[in-house]
């Protein structure tokens, strides 16, 4: 299992196409759960990517449960994205009672995520 890896020049910045990357071959299986990730400085040396953008995009897998750095022994891919799972269902819970709240019905409030989804995913 390897880490696989492409930044293109499109509109989507390095960073994101770089956690998109590895947040879905982390949640896909494709990275196993505790595979070790490049350092910083490595992942940015083979890529062509600042240190710094490499970093950025480490926060944020790390932010969404999707990695965990144990210090000096490295970055690592976590458990399954209890996190990201947990904070997700939660976020859904919070919509779902503030659409009710608003008086909205299942559907407009369905719709209403579909269409974020859509604008989040699709860009």
């Amino acid at each position: 299992m390897t880490l696989r890896i492409h930044i293109d020049g499109g509109g989507t910045a390095p960073y994101e196409q770089l956690r998109a990357q590895i947040s879905e071959q982390a949640r896909s299986g494709a990275l196993p759960v505790g595979y070790r990730l490049p350092t910083v400085r490595g992942l940015a040396e083979s890529l062509g990517l600042a240190a710094n953008t490499v970093a950025k995009a480490y926060r944020a897998l790390e932010a969404d449960g999707v990695i965990e750095t144990r210090g000096r022994h490295g970055t690592f891919v976590a458990a399954a994205g209890t996190a990201a799972e947990r904070e997700l269902a939660a976020a859904a819970q919070a919509y779902a009672e503030r659409a009710r709240r608003l008086g909205l019905g299942q559907d407009a409030a369905l719709a209403a995520v579909r269409d974020a989804l859509r604008a989040a995913y699709e860009g």
